[in-house]
């Protein structure tokens, strides 16, 4: 008969140690239902350890149920008035209680009929149904606000990486505009360059052609139309430059390095020697073509027009 109640109350939910438990200190289906209820709130741990510290303090307490033959039909608490069927019943109630003052009783607990029984069940599946609906909703809580906590740490993340990618973007974009407006400054010096040493052929070419037909030779337009080499035409006048910007061919390989405008030559040669060991005897701008040797070594970068940027080669 244990057996097929603890079926009916696995079946029904419960977990299978606390409906063994409760099958084993009670006397049947319906006791154990309502020692179930009593105590739904009480963990499996406490009710065991309960169990353990009571066998210790009276060795001689049966948890049984009351046995066929004997007068007492009932167990009732003076201190609350009220009624159990069994021993294991009582004894329960005064661990949980306090309640000590225990008298007999010929009175019998009548049974629960069907329906009562029926709706017993329907009761305990309803609080049990109840309970864990409960739980449900405290974990689906838990799961919404765990995962607002995640997107606010992942959106707060994102917008960092966005600003320092934004800045990143901005400060490339400053350095291309530069890089853009030096390189258009250079193309125009160079083609300001070509077109003086054409005017200058020219006009060589016209001299001697009078020099030969005995005639006088043309008179050449003024300097101030076409600008001396050593003074690069730029987007803004040289001396609004503080540094020029020089990338030096080696036998290593190309460096670029900024110098101050008034670094001399030599200046520039001492530190190609100091980073790469090579000891430089010339410097090589092939637009427009033109070789700085030694005698130059003491001339400033401002001074041989290599402002504000200059392409030279080492040798």
């Amino acid at each position: 008969m244990a057996s097929t109640d603890l079926d009916t109350l696995i079946d029904m939910g419960f977990d299978k140690p606390r409906a063994e438990l409760a099958v084993k200190r009670t006397n049947g289906l319906q006791d154990a239902l309502e020692w179930l209820e009593k105590n739904q709130d009480v963990s499996f741990e406490e009710i065991t350890a309960a169990e353990a510290d009571s066998k210790e303090t009276d060795p001689n307490t049966q948890a049984d149920a009351l046995k066929p033959g004997e007068e007492a039909k009932s167990l009732v608490c003076n201190d609350c008035g009220r009624k159990f069927r069994s021993q294991a019943q009582a004894e329960f109630h005064a661990s949980k209680s306090g309640h000590v003052d225990f008298a007999e009783s010929t009175e019998e607990i009548a049974p629960l009929t069907e329906e009562e029984k029926k709706a017993k069940l329907e009761e305990l599946r309803r609080k049990l149904a109840e309970k864990r609906a409960e739980g449900s909703e405290q974990d689906r809580l838990d799961k919404k606000k765990n995962e607002e906590i995640r997107r606010k740490s992942t959106k707060e993340t994102a917008d960092i990486k966005e600003e320092l990618k934004k800045k990143e973007q901005l400060k490339e974009a400053a350095a291309k505009k530069r890089e853009k407006q030096e390189e258009i400054a250079a193309k125009e010096r160079i083609k300001q360059k070509i077109a003086a040493d054409k005017e200058e052929r020219r006009l060589k070419t016209e001299k001697e052609k009078a020099e030969r037909e005995g005639r006088a030779p043309p008179v050449a337009p003024k300097a101030a139309a076409t600008p001396p080499a050593s003074r690069p035409i730029a987007s803004k006048p040289a001396a609004a430059y503080t540094e020029t910007r020089l990338r030096l061919q080696t036998p290593s390989g190309s460096v670029q390095k900024s110098f101050p405008i008034e670094t001399s030559l030599f200046e520039v040669a001492a530190a190609v020697t100091q980073e790469s060991g090579v000891e430089v005897t010339s410097f090589t701008q092939n637009y427009p073509k033109k070789v700085f040797d030694t005698i130059d070594f003491g001339a400033t970068l401002k001074e041989l027009g290599l402002v504000p940027s200059a392409s030279l080669i080492v040798k």
